[in-house]
């Protein structure tokens, strides 16, 4: 994977963002008539012991990873190393509560009982997405580790900041550079 490139990161870019966007229709839609009690006479969804929680984290694991994908089409437009930090570390984190959401998703399976297919269909999307989504922050560490952006150099020569062990002094300036 030392190769990759915008070319292999944007598709599953875009593709996360839309599963994503689509978890916030469906976990919204879910929530909202279950919170307003009409989960047990709605075709769409029933109600168990784990729904709720995983209602709550598979709507948060959306605005997250939705959020953070948009982070993401920045790094892609700039294809910088600053830009790739924030866009892992964000990454990072709406991977992690999708996780949990993968958790309440699988728990809320083996619990059983009668499931909507709109539930159902939720649940399907929070699984994949986890799986797609951490191949996404897989890719986006190997670009962090494989220091294949900017015009070369690292952090601090791609700032202008100098030698990192001068502890960001910038060298050949200043009045210490004027003296001969």
């Amino acid at each position: 994977m030392a190769g990759v490139g915008r070319n292999m990161v944007a598709p599953l870019l875009v593709l996360n963002l839309i599963m994503y966007i689509i978890v916030i229709g469906f976990a919204s839609w879910n929530l909202n008539h279950f919170i307003n009690g009409t989960a047990f006479n709605r075709p769409g969804i029933a109600a168990n012991g784990a729904t709720f929680y995983f209602l709550v984290f598979a709507i948060l694991a959306g605005v997250v990873g939705a959020a953070s994908k948009l982070a993401g089409v920045h790094h892609v437009r700039t294809w910088r190393g600053d830009s790739l930090a924030t866009t892992a570390a964000s990454a990072l984190v709406a991977w992690a509560i999708t996780a949990l959401a993968f958790g309440l998703a699988c728990k809320e399976i083996h619990i059983g009982g009668f499931r909507g297919w709109r539930l159902r269909v939720l649940e399907a999307f929070v699984i994949i997405l986890m799986f797609t989504q951490l191949l996404y922050v897989l890719m986006l560490h190997t670009g962090l580790f494989g220091n294949q952006f900017g015009t070369g150099g690292g952090y601090g020569a791609e700032h202008g900041y100098g030698d990192h062990h001068n502890k960001g002094m910038g060298v050949g300036t200043g009045a210490a550079a004027t003296r001969v």
